[in-house]
């Protein structure tokens, strides 16, 4: 059946059209980054605690997927409400998985650590951002050969599902840390809205961050439902939260009857231990706390991406954020993590310093020290900004395991030998 939610613009292929299947594009765009180097590298990639050092620690992959069946399920549950969504009128759910697939294809080693790490040293080459750097992925550097980058593709709808923020890096009055897309990404913003003028009030302040398509809210959402939850239930199995911890923890809070709730709820799934069973249903109460609401705006008539927004419970609103700033306060403030920032910041910065000599600023001796391919693309870029992107992209797609091998074969004088170098 003909799902008319969607036309031939939300179809259109960025980059060129794509030959036509048995799948739908939709369909073809979730396939296409399942398929990826880049999506199976998020198995060793941090999402809260380090890749490798447990089997049950939730990983980059791990929690994309954990948030495409959140997402799945939301547009599912919207369908069963009626109102606007009929049978051959609903969001589709292979879209909506495929942009919570790829929501964290950009997110670099030792999570939220080596973001900001990027951040810091991307500030005066046009900065980096995890979400700028799954789009410059999507449209640039996936299934990149030795002819050239060329990208997935993907339709335009995918690209507007993981753009959670539109506004380029030069649009703001100064440097921003986070929150904004490349400024040679302008082309991809201007494929998005079909070449449409942006109205003057979104350029406001953060307005145009906050404009975002159905499938990117719904993404958006989540991804908080998965993380303030389950950066709880990891938090727990580690050791970090404890019945004292949290207590310590809530004297700082002000904690109303809503607020005791939610801490009774945790305690309870402490002692008896059900973290998985009691927070799971949480998480089936976030779905159930979505509703779709109509709204008109400069695309609206172009598509119903942007004629409907999700509504959320406040009350669910209010809880991800509850747990959010407890998993923050206790989790990520810890001792433990801080020392994970201190040697992210560490490793890229040295491994910055060596390829930036060897490449850009070359002295009297240089020498090979990346990939044949990596060292062309950086060569071949014309620029100093150019190639400080080229840097920073191979340094985000490394894995955890692998920036620190590289480390170590580069600094550590007791470490390489022959058989190391593959």
């Amino acid at each position: 059946m003909e799902n008319r939610f969607y036309n031939a613009f939300d179809a259109e292929s960025f980059g060129g059209p794509r030959k036509a299947d048995y799948r739908s594009p939709f369909q073809t765009d979730r396939d296409r980054i399942i398929h990826a180097h880049a999506f199976r590298k998020l198995q060793s990639k941090t999402q809260v605690f380090l890749s490798g050092e447990y089997d049950f620690y939730r990983t980059r992959l791990t929690h994309s997927i954990e948030v495409s069946q959140i997402g799945r399920s939301i547009c599912q549950f919207l369908r069963t409400q009626g109102g606007p969504m009929q049978p051959d009128f609903h969001i589709d759910s292979d879209l909506v998985e495929a942009s919570c697939l790829a929501h964290d294809l950009g997110h670099p080693p030792f999570g939220h650590s080596g973001e900001r790490t990027l951040q810091e040293l991307m500030i005066k080459w046009g900065g980096f951002e995890g979400n700028a750097q799954t789009l410059h992925l999507l449209t640039a550097t996936i299934f990149q050969n030795e002819s050239g980058v060329r990208g997935m593709r993907p339709t335009r709808a995918l690209l507007d599902g993981v753009l959670k923020y539109k506004k380029l890096f030069t649009e703001y009055t100064k440097p921003p840390s986070n929150h904004f897309i490349y400024d040679s990404q302008l082309p991809v913003r201007e494929f998005v809205f079909g070449n449409k003028p942006i109205p003057k009030n979104l350029h406001k302040d953060e307005a145009l961050n906050e404009f975002k398509s159905i499938e990117c809210q719904i993404m958006d959402w989540a991804d908080d439902a998965a993380y303030s939850l389950n950066d709880i239930v990891d938090g727990v199995k580690a050791g970090f939260l404890t019945a004292d911890s949290v207590e310590e923890w809530a004297e700082g809070q002000a904690i109303g009857p809503e607020e005791q709730q939610h801490l009774d709820r945790l305690f309870n799934a402490m002692k008896t231990d059900r973290m998985e069973g009691i927070f799971g249903a949480r998480i089936g109460g976030f779905i159930q706390a979505c509703r779709l609401r109509e709204r008109k705006n400069f695309m609206s008539t172009q598509t119903n991406r942007y004629r409907f927004e999700l509504v959320v419970a406040d009350t669910a609103l209010r809880e991800a954020l509850f747990f959010k700033t407890m998993a923050n306060d206790i989790i990520f403030e810890s001792p433990q993590l801080q020392q994970m920032e201190h040697k992210a910041r560490r490793v890229l910065f040295d491994l910055w310093g060596s390829i930036w000599s060897n490449y850009v600023d070359k002295g009297a001796r240089v020498i090979n020290i990346l990939p044949a391919q990596t060292g062309r693309l950086i060569d071949a870029a014309k620029t100093r900004p150019e190639k400080a992107r080229r840097i920073c992209d191979y340094l985000c797609g490394l894995t955890d395991g692998t920036i620190v091998l590289t480390y170590r074969r580069l600094f550590d004088p007791e470490f390489g030998s022959i058989h190391d170098l593959s």
